[in-house]
Order: C-alpha cells, then structure tokens, then sequence
C-alpha cells in the first residue's frame, strides 16, 4: 500500500504541473456549475408567467416531458428539464479529468525519460497500475462530487428550494456517487490501456477522449428529443459500467508489458 500512495504522490507532484490537468480539475467543474445556475436566473417561473402549450404535443419532440411537468407551470417545467440535462453533464466530468491525467501517466513518463528506472524497480504491475489508476481518479471523483454539491447548495438557494427536490432525486444521487466513479475507472483503464501503446502524451489524450462521446451523445440526443435521461438509462448505464470495468480493468493489466517498454521503447 505505501507503494501505490507512493505513486500516487509522485503523479500528482507532476501531473498538476500541467495546466490542462489544473483546468480540467479545477474550472471545467465551475464551468458546469455556472451554466444551470444561470438557466435558474434567467428563466422566469412565476405562475403570472405565459405557460407552454399543449405539453402533450410538445412530448412528440421532448418524449417523457410530461415526466418533469406535473403540477408545473410550462417556464416552470422548461427549468426542471433543462435542470436534468444540465445535472446529467457532471456526468462528464468523471471521465474527462481522469482522461487529462491518466494519458500522460505512462506515456508521458516515456517522454520525460522517467518510466524505466521505475519499471526496474521491485515494484509489482498491479501496484504500479494501481497507483497511476488512483492519482487520476481521486482527483476526479473528488471534483466531481464537490462541483455537484455546491451545484445542489446553489440551486437551493437561488430556487428557495423550488427545484431543489429535482436535482436530489434518488436516482440522481445514484448516478453521481456510484456510476461516476464506475465511469472514472472506465476513463482510466482506457486511458491506460492508449497510453501503454502510444509514444505521444496528445495522441494518448486524444484518443482515450472517445470515452466521452457516448454521454455527450446521450446529452445531444435528450436536447433534440431522440432519448430521455431518467431512472433507466442511469442504471443501464451503470450496470454497463461495471461490466466494461471489470472486463477492461484486466485487460489493461495484461496489455501493459514491462518488458516490451523496457526494450522496445525508443
């Protein structure tokens, strides 16, 4: 165990050099705390307000949104809505701070010439691994969960409670303490897995930045009408998760080659 903290000390020490990685951490959460807070301000909800007609019509192109506007008023309902896509965006951030940090854990030691005198040591692979693994998930769970909090404090305030009970749903809690850290560790054994091959620390970022297009996806198909983020597609995507965890979280072990970098990395 003092090995992997130790490693996980070390890739710190070097990785928030970077400032891609302190953005990543540090003002991408503040970027998604900012945009629903704002929808929160501008969006009046008062019932003097005109309200959406015709909600039962407007499902054909917002399928379920009758799901989010029980006992509201139509600028009432467009908040909750937009609330949801908005809260289902932290979701991105388990799995592109990971990203910033986890492809330059192997590769970017490669560069800097540092990898091989710690691939000699005495150090096992699951230990080195596994602390490479926890310096970029720590920080990414850690952001992400944080970032949601003050989300939830400032929604609660700015609301007076209003929209409170739609941000807190169980299901929501669910996705942010349990399947972001199931998407964390998916980033990161991807991320392992792109760095142990590639000699370039942009194209290791680069190409372990395709985990992020499914949830991007899902967020553009909730915005034009195609899917409805709720109950389901979270425990879907969390059931997915772990599978792809546990079937990844090996392969990565077994594709990382001591040998090969030792003798074959030029």
């Amino acid at each position: 165990m003092d090995k992997v903290k130790t490693i996980m000390l070390k890739e710190w020490a070097e990785v928030f050099k970077n400032r891609l990685v302190l953005f990543s951490v540090v003002f991408l959460p503040l970027i998604f705390i900012a945009l629903p807070v704002i929808t929160i301000v501008a969006v009046p909800t008062g019932e003097e307000q005109v309200e959406i007609p015709n909600i039962e019509e407007e499902t054909e192109i917002f399928p379920g949104m009758e799901a989010y506007c029980a006992d509201l008023s139509g600028s009432e309902c467009v908040v909750v809505y937009t609330l949801n896509l908005y809260t289902f965006m932290f979701m991105i951030l388990p799995v592109a701070i990971p990203v910033t940090i986890a492809a330059y854990s192997i590769v970017g030691e490669k560069t800097s010439r540092s990898l091989e005198p710690l691939l000699a040591t005495p150090i096992t692979t699951v230990e080195l691994l596994a602390g490479k693994a926890l310096s970029a998930i720590v920080p990414a769970v850690g952001a992400t969960w944080i970032s949601y909090l003050i989300y939830v404090v400032l929604v609660g305030v700015i609301s007076g409670s209003q929209f409170l009970p739609f941000v807190l749903e169980p299901w929501w809690l669910l996705a942010i303490f349990v399947v972001g850290p199931l998407l964390t560790f998916l980033a990161v054994c991807v991320s392992i897995m792109v760095s142990s091959r590639v000699t370039d620390p942009r194209v290791a970022e680069q190409l372990s930045m395709v985990v992020i297009l499914p949830i991007i996806l899902i967020i553009i198909g909730q915005s034009i009408g195609l899917v409805l983020i709720d109950q389901q597609l979270v425990l879907f995507l969390g059931l997915l998760a772990l599978v792809l965890d546990i079937v990844l979280g090996y392969i990565s072990i077994q594709i990382f080659q001591r040998e090969r970098i030792l003798t074959q990395w030029k």
